[in-house]
């Protein structure tokens, strides 16, 4: 079954639905690939959760979701929350999205039209998004990292003319 959804842009894009496993693990299809590149090409990290997101929601089909940062506003996930019982939708699956390490990077909510629970194949598919998010989120906070050594290390010490050994006074 296809479901259309709209991608960034506003264009078109066609998603199969799969629901049965069918003895293969369904991860996130050709979006993958995809999604892999944007993290290694340093798209900026909202727009990579973004497309994570609309990778996970084409997949599973009849599903929301959203990936949060824990510097994100609270009161915006509260009012997504509000948002979406206001629209009739159910909470469908809340996860948190962590390093190799434990460390909590930030979590992923989905709201469905159907109030139930995901399948096997759907928790696999979620798993992966997870694993994309956490990667993703990782790369962008030690780019940053690097990048706030970079300009620590190149900024001149301060109150100190280098000297020059041909000057004589």
């Amino acid at each position: 079954m296809n479901k259309h959804n709209l991608g960034s842009k506003g264009e078109s894009q066609e998603c199969e639905v799969h629901r049965e496993d069918e003895g293969k693990i369904q991860y996130l299809l050709g979006a993958e690939e995809q999604l892999l590149r944007l993290i290694s090409m340093r798209v900026p990290l909202r727009k990579v959760l973004d497309e994570i997101c609309n990778a996970l929601d084409c997949q599973i089909g009849n599903a929301v979701s959203s990936i949060s940062l824990p510097e994100d506003d609270p009161a915006e996930r509260i009012f997504n929350r509000a948002n979406a019982a206001f629209f009739g939708l159910y909470a469908f699956c809340s996860a948190g999205v962590v390093a190799g390490n434990g460390e909590p990077l930030g979590s992923l909510e989905m709201y469905s039209c159907d109030a139930r629970s995901p399948t096997a194949s759907e928790f696999q598919c979620i798993e992966r998004a997870r694993c994309l998010a956490s990667i993703a989120i990782k790369r962008h906070k030690d780019a940053a990292q690097h990048s706030s050594c970079d300009l620590q290390a190149s900024t001149p010490a301060q109150g100190r003319a280098p000297a020059s050994p041909d000057t004589v006074h």
